[in-house]
Formats: C-alpha cells, structure tokens, sequence
C-alpha cells in the first residue's frame, strides 16, 4: 500500500554554497567510521553539472550533505554523456556497486528505473519529478506548476507596463522549455495559467529548444522571442537557459530563471527566478536515510506550503516593481496556498491533451 507522504522542509537545512567540483564517479568527503558509512549516489540529469542550474543545486544539497555527515556517509556524483539512453546501464551499475540510497534527478528514467529496482532490493532508489511505485523507490514530486504560475502572474503584470525599463507596449511574454514532455509541460502550463489569471488575453510564446545543454541555441530562440514582442521569456531548459538569459541581458529586456536563483547571473537582466529546492530534497533524503535505513515505497511532495518552491528575492529588480505588483503577487500565492486558485498539474492530469488544447500549447 503506497504511503503518500508530504514533506515538511525548511530552506534553512541547506546554506548557499558556491563552489562546483565534482564531475563524473566524484567521490567526496567521509572518511569511514568503525561501521559502514551510508554509500550514496547522486545521479545527475540531462545538462549535467555547470548547468547553474537544476543539476548544481542538487549537488549543493549532495556537498552539504557529506559535509554535515562527515565520517557518516561517502556519496558520488554519476554523470552520463546520454543518460536518457543509458538510464538503464547507469541505474544497474549503482546496484552492482552495492549503494545504499540512489537519488536520480532525471524524470525520463521511470521505467528504466522500474525495471531495475526490483533486482537490488536492499538498494533505496528515490527519484524525482516522476513515480515509480515499487517497495524500495522513493519518488519526489515538486510542484513546480505553483510556482511558474506566480511567475506567469508576475509577467503578465510586469509586461502590461512600458514605464518598467525593458517593457515594451506589446502584452507579449515567452517560454522555452528543454524538450516538450509532461515534466516540462508542468512549468509551461503553470506559467500560462499564471499570466493569464492576471490577464486573459496576454499572448505567450512557447518554443521547445530539444536540448539541455545548449546556451547558444538559448540564446538564438530568446532573441527570436524578443524580436516578435516578447519582453520577458522564461526558461526550463537546464544549460540551455544561460542563452536566454545572456540573450535578455543583451536586448535589454528580461529573463526568468529557473530551479535555482539565476538572478546573479544578469542582474537586472533576470526578472525573478522560480526556484525549486533540489538541494533541500537531497540533503534530507540523506538525512533520512541516516535515521532509518532502506525504504520506499513512497512520494514526497514538495511545493509552495513546504518552502520548497517559490521566487527569488528579485535582489537586482524589485525596485523597478511597482509594489501593488508584489502586493498582488503575494495575495495570489495566499489564494494557491489557500485553494482558492487552482493550478493545473498537467502530469496528474487524466487528458493532458485537453489542457494542452485550452492553452494552445503543441500548435
């Protein structure tokens, strides 16, 4: 029987950590104790790290993790050159080299994953962005749609505004997502509901870069955005995004970042970001598996109401913001938290071609 568990985390479990390190088979940190150290395995997503990005923020939680348990667990990163192809090879290998907890942080893995759970059975497999309902998997769901819908609110408002530096007269925004599937649908359908709360007939572009990994392509698609009267574009496309926010920085308008605060990156370039607390999940899945060993058969939900989703400080343009706009926003995140506004999580969705169709996404 699935135990559906909803997790209450903090952002104060995991300190902002700047360095990077750690590429493929990195070991880190622990030295053994008298017993065992807990063996775990990060296994990184299409983008890898030196994304800026999801990848990088998990790995934060993986190096605050081996750093707060030292002596108490050892942990490697795995990284793939196609880890959508060779999930299964990848996933196989951690149960040979016998890992006591498995965090996959790519969504396509499902049922590569599926597949292999069952055959290590004392392995503890957790995996996000997905379900897999098997006894020793663990799946992490975040509900990303909650907070691109704020960002979809905070567009909408921003770009009905040409006085805002960057704003043209067009009630044009964009999105580019990595590659069209559910997992980035999730972003894009909550962005559009988003903005169109605060504005019915805003126009939202939508493009599909197809890669993770390709800040120039990025960059060119962004541009073309802005050349058609988007003034604010949105990225869910990993590595890729560098391009739109390098491409916002050079037009003089605006990006939105994604999963981790990219407003550093551009400041003043970057409208906000919709940070997704990958390292959170990490570190306590470690955590957790420290208290009680072994497990699964379970989802942990992470969004808006555990802190684990929501937008950036907006250091380097709140005060461009008129502060109705924040004081909207706010109202409209109290209203998702409360249940008054309903946000559609297209991977639970029993059509998912019908929201498609009301939102004219995949035309």
């Amino acid at each position: 029987m699935k135990r559906i568990l909803t997790a209450t985390l903090t952002a104060t479990l995991v300190a902002v950590m700047l360095a990077m390190g750690g590429w493929s088979a990195g070991v880190m940190a622990a030295s053994s104790p008298a017993g065992a150290p807990l063996k775990v395995a990060l296994v990184l997503a299409q983008g890898g790290l030196g994304d800026l990005s999801y990848n990088d923020l998990a790995y934060k939680g993986l190096e605050k993790a081996a750093k707060d348990f030292a002596g108490r667990v050892t942990v490697r990163t795995i990284q793939s050159a196609d880890i959508v192809s060779q999930a299964e090879q990848v996933l196989r290998s951690t149960g040979q080299l016998g890992f006591d907890l498995v965090i996959d942080l790519e969504f396509s893995s499902a049922d590569a994953l599926a597949r292999v759970a069952p055959n290590y059975p004392k392995t503890h497999f957790a995996i996000f962005n997905t379900i897999v309902n098997k006894p020793n998997a663990t799946s992490v769901m975040f509900q990303e749609q909650e907070g691109s819908f704020l960002a979809g609110a905070l567009a909408a408002m921003v770009t009905s505004n040409p006085s805002i530096p960057g704003i043209n007269a067009d009630r044009t925004i964009g999105v580019i997502g990595g590659t069209k599937s559910l997992g980035i649908d999730k972003f894009i359908v909550g962005y559009i509901e988003g903005a169109r709360y605060v504005d019915p007939k805003i126009k939202v572009l939508v493009s599909y870069s197809n890669t993770f990994g390709d800040p120039g392509k990025g960059k060119q698609m962004a541009q073309a955005m802005f050349e058609q009267g988007a003034d604010i574009v949105y990225q869910v496309a990993g590595g890729t995004g560098q391009g739109v926010i390098e491409a916002a920085k050079a037009s003089g308008h605006y990006a939105i970042g994604v999963d981790t605060d990219q407003d550093y990156l551009a400041p003043g370039a970057v409208l906000t970001s919709m940070i997704k607390r990958a390292d959170v999940a990490v570190y306590t899945l470690i955590q957790r598996e420290l208290v009680r060993r072994g497990g699964g058969g379970d989802v942990v939900t992470l969004g808006l109401a555990q802190g684990a989703i929501g937008l950036s400080p907006m250091t380097y343009t709140r005060n461009r913001i008129p502060k109705e706009y924040l004081t909207k926003l706010e109202a409209i995140k109290q209203g998702i938290l409360a249940g008054s506004i309903k946000v559609d999580d297209i991977t639970k969705a029993k059509d998912p071609s019908a929201i498609e169709a009301r939102l004219g996404l995949g035309k």
